[in-house]
């Protein structure tokens, strides 16, 4: 840890020039860093108990709503304050507009911006979404007896390594932790083996199983519903630098089968929409944008969908997804939110954050598997609409499976150690 700490004080200076280039560039105002300073931020911190619940952006976010929804259903005196690495992520949580969750910028991970952030909230335990681990935040949270619960913890093997590399930092942090829940076997073990104390373990549970998309808007589904043929839309979902071209180069080997087939092609990141555009203007398609006003036109073979928060939209507008970051090494996205609209999913190789829902998925014939372009084109242009009924029940069997412990369990659990009783037997927080 003193490394570390080193480290983090000697590039001090550099996140000090970050943050004054990001205020006088304009994306973030001074209210936006005195948040990443931990210096407070709009509305009131949450009186009574509060839990302090983080994710890193808006898909660890959006997947634990269900778990946020149920903490205050169960416990109406509870607070939330809610952090998030991301402008996106945090801005869309306060769009959720619940009474007793407060949405703030993560502070960094500096010692003094967590004790000022931790002065302000009085938080009683700190549960972390899927693994965005910063050192310093869980041991001070030790230090001040909140207890930490990892939750829906998932570890690549690349992090993994990383971790082991520094065990001391490692199990520093874990010392921490008195609730884990892994997403999938595997990443369980990896924390095992990472020196997380086996007594803290319960059942895994994966939120993403749980999410449950709103339906798309009415008057924009029979609109659009009249351009978009459902057994005739492909949509690609969720896709990354390096991968559009090759969902292009698909989508167009496989208009040649299906003369009527149309996509919407849906960015991971909508900041990208203009380098996709261009990208689809080297193609020769013709297309319509969404971020600039364009509504669908029948005579666009592609909808450049590049907003925020339309998803149910196009999964409802599509038939057939590919699910993206499967054929770049993004570990692919997740299945869930295609399956609950029924469409027939497509995906590559790289697996590695839903490993087990896809190996059940393809096991099933709920899924088809590609390993490039030209077998994404080929498999597209194959699809009837058979196959794709078929398919999309055996992934709601295949998937019926894959949520793990019950939610209401985990709820439990959480709030045991939120409660002020369970902060006593750890530790109270240093007088300040």
């Amino acid at each position: 840890m003193l490394t570390y700490r080193l480290v983090l004080t000697f590039a001090a200076p550099l996140f000090a020039l970050l943050l004054a280039v990001r205020w006088l560039r304009g994306p973030e105002s001074w209210a936006d860093l005195r948040e990443r300073l931990g210096l407070g931020g709009e509305g009131a911190a949450p009186c009574g108990t509060v839990l302090w619940l983080h994710g890193a952006s808006n898909g660890e976010l959006t997947s634990a709503r269900d778990l946020i929804e149920t903490l205050l259903q169960t416990d109406p005196s509870l607070g939330l304050v809610v952090t998030s690495n991301t402008l996106t992520g945090r801005d869309m949580v306060r769009n959720w507009h619940h009474e007793r969750v407060e949405a703030r910028i993560a502070p960094l991970d500096y010692r003094a911006c967590l004790t000022a952030f931790l002065c302000r909230h009085r938080p009683t335990a700190l549960v972390v979404l899927e693994g965005d681990l910063w050192p310093n935040r869980m041991v001070l949270a030790g230090e001040w007896g909140l207890p930490v619960a990892l939750v829906s913890a998932r570890i690549s093997d690349k992090s993994a390594q990383k971790w082991r590399r520094r065990s001391g930092i490692a199990k520093a942090m874990f010392s921490a932790v008195r609730l884990f829940s892994a997403q999938d076997a595997a990443s369980e073990q990896k924390y095992r083996d990472l020196g997380l104390p086996p007594e803290v373990i319960v059942p895994p549970l994966t939120l993403k199983a749980s999410v449950r998309l709103a339906e798309p808007d009415p008057t924009l589904m029979a609109h659009y519903g009249q351009v978009f043929s459902r057994g005739e839309t492909l949509l690609a979902a969720s896709t990354h630098d390096g991968e559009e071209a090759q969902v292009i180069a698909a989508f167009q080997q496989a208009m040649r089968e299906r003369p009527d087939l149309k996509m919407i092609l849906a960015p991971r990141h909508p900041a990208r929409g203009a380098e996709v555009a261009a990208l689809l203007r080297q193609s020769g398609l013709s297309f319509r944008t969404r971020s600039a006003g364009d509504a669908p036109d029948r005579s666009a073979e592609v909808y450049l969908a590049d907003t925020l928060g339309e998803m149910p939209l196009w999964y409802a507008l599509a038939g057939q997804c590919f699910v993206g970051g499967s054929l770049v090494p993004k570990g692919g996205h997740t299945p869930f939110e295609p399956a609950q609209f029924d469409c027939a999913i497509l995906h590559g190789p790289d697996l590695r954050n839903f490993a087990e829902p896809y190996a059940a998925l393809d096991a099933a014939g709920g899924a088809i598997s590609v390993n490039d372009a030209e077998e994404l084109g080929r498999a597209v242009a194959a699809l009837t609409d058979g196959t794709r009924a078929a398919m999309t029940v055996a992934a709601r069997h295949a998937l019926s499976a894959q949520g793990g412990s019950s939610l209401e369990h985990l709820v439990e659990q959480i709030l045991r150690l939120a409660t002020p009783a369970q902060r006593d037997r750890n530790g109270r927080p240093p007088e300040i």
